[in-house]
């Protein structure tokens, strides 16, 4: 019999970007910019980003096969993004997460917190490693944002 657990985390990241909220904004909504920062030019990205609206971001990593897979419930433009997302190792789900992404105009020129409530299921994924790569993922944004690349 299988032991089955399951781990509740919540994260938030916030960054400050130079750049407009709308900019901000475009590079979550625009397929090709989004496919570079978040998807990082390995593997597959599909975007369709619109309420009901999925995206897939799929490859390879220490020899697994990774699948992350995401709905978009609402979506404000220039303000807010809220969605859902499960992570699978092959046929196997490891991770289903609830998260927003807000965007404020501040003095620099966008602040952006996301906040991300998981359920990590049967120690497959840990927290603090999906933490670590949200960091990393923002922190690519942040030079999508000032190089375009």
């Amino acid at each position: 019999m299988t032991q089955h657990s399951v781990v509740h985390a919540t994260f938030t990241h916030e960054r400050e970007y130079p750049a407009a909220p709308a900019e901000v904004f475009a590079a979550w909504s625009d397929p090709e910019t989004k496919a570079r920062w978040f998807a990082g030019g390995n593997g597959r990205h599909e975007l369709d980003f619109r309420v009901g609206g999925r995206e897939l971001a799929a490859g390879t990593h220490d020899g697994n096969e990774l699948a992350f897979e995401t709905t978009y419930h609402e979506i404000v433009p220039g303000e807010r993004i809220a969605y859902t997302s499960t992570m699978r190792s092959g046929d196997t789900v490891t991770t289903v997460s609830v998260t927003t992404v807000e965007f404020v105009a501040a003095e620099s020129g966008t602040r952006l917190t996301l906040t991300e409530h998981g359920a990590y299921l049967d120690g497959h994924e840990k927290p603090e490693w999906r933490e670590h790569g949200t960091g990393d993922q923002l922190d690519a944004l942040g030079k999508e944002l000032t190089t375009g690349r």
